[in-house]
């Protein structure tokens, strides 16, 4: 299968598709963001780069055409949100661009399940397929919902029953442990360890923007980068080899790796 990924951060659907059993011919990667491009360098060497999707031009066949276009002016965490209309959430018109110049077999896309009714609307009218919101709290300890315009046939799985507990590391260093102020806020509001994890967050803000503040028995901590990427369905330490502020973005931009393979083990079937 020759796939092209736009947007493709760390190439969380690389390992989707691994994960799936589908086989790959050839991966096509458009991303710009350096510490992406070097965590998934680190992990898919083979993978052929290119570039920006402002002005791709995509030649040969493409079987699947996968990515999640920028949620920044879709999401309700954005105050005044634009919508498509704002600068990175435009990039939804190069999506639809490109789809439309390589007309792949099968195609994906995900963004955020808060964005507004009539952009919603709009990307059901150009991909020309109702979303189905997919929350990755049903296959892992993190509460994530996404909406996804595809039309590879799947059905939303049973629920796992994966909690946060599940995925803590034993020890973690210091620097991960929080004695700051506390509120209300999603960014400074301390949850426990018995359910699941807010989203991810690439944004910062306050103490736990990231990845929320967490109390084990007699202290606050944030999560480890290690701890964020199993909550992605990532391997330990994927995203090693960046800073950690750089980890903690990438993974807050990341696909929920079990999320798309378990969409794109539909492909076994359809293919």
């Amino acid at each position: 299968m020759n796939v092209l990924s736009l947007f493709d951060g760390v190439s969380c659907a690389r390992v989707a598709l691994d994960r799936a059993g589908i086989e790959v011919n050839c991966y096509l990667s458009s991303e710009i963001c350096k510490h992406a491009i070097k965590v998934s360098e680190k992990n898919y060497p083979d993978i052929i780069r290119v570039g920006s999707v402002v002005n791709l031009s995509v030649e040969g066949e493409i079987d699947l055409l996968i990515g999640g276009s920028p949620c920044t002016d879709l999401s309700i965490a954005k105050k005044d949100r634009k919508g498509l209309e704002g600068n990175q959430s435009s990039l939804f018109w190069e999506y639809v661009r490109i789809k439309k110049e390589c007309n792949p077999k099968w195609f994906v896309l995900e963004n955020v399940a808060s964005m507004p009714k009539k952009d919603k609307d709009i990307i059901t009218r150009e991909m020309g397929v109702e979303p189905v919101m997919f929350n990755a709290s049903l296959v892992s300890a993190q509460s994530r919902k996404r909406l996804f315009w595809t039309n590879i046939p799947f059905l939303l799985p049973d629920d796992r029953g994966i909690l946060l507990k599940d995925i803590l590391q034993g020890e973690v260093e210091e620097r991960f442990y929080y004695n700051g102020k506390i509120g209300t806020s999603q960014a400074n509001r301390v949850r426990d360890f018995s359910g699941k994890s807010v989203a991810l967050s690439a944004n910062g803000g306050g103490a736990g923007a990231k990845t929320g503040l967490y109390k084990t028995s007699d202290r606050i901590r944030k999560l480890t980068p290690i701890e964020c990427e199993r909550l992605q369905g990532l391997p330990d330490n994927y995203t090693e080899g960046v800073a950690t502020t750089n980890r903690y973005k990438c993974l807050g931009n990341a696909f929920n790796v079990d999320v798309v393979s378990h969409i794109l083990a539909g492909l076994r079937h359809a293919v």
